[in-house]
């Protein structure tokens, strides 16, 4: 294969890999609407990207009520 070709696949893969993780790691509203709770349950504030302690738990779990449930027990 000449350069330009190697060029071009590799650009095509890290911009495929880039996309597909960026996707997922993002909150949106349907989120809120399938778990059936307020965006502020995860996020700081409304419209901000910062995370609380529920929201950190749910990155890894995705499963909202346990990680509620863990938040009141530190409490």
């Amino acid at each position: 294969m000449n350069k330009t070709v190697k060029a071009v696949l590799f650009i095509a893969v890290l911009a495929t890999g880039i996309g597909l993780s960026s996707i997922s790691s993002f909150g949106t509203m349907d989120i809120a609407k399938k778990e059936k709770v307020a965006c502020t349950t995860c996020h700081v504030k409304m419209g901000s990207k910062e995370l609380n302690a529920v929201g950190k738990c749910y990155e890894k779990s995705k499963n909202v009520k346990k990680c509620e449930a863990k938040a009141e027990q530190k409490k």
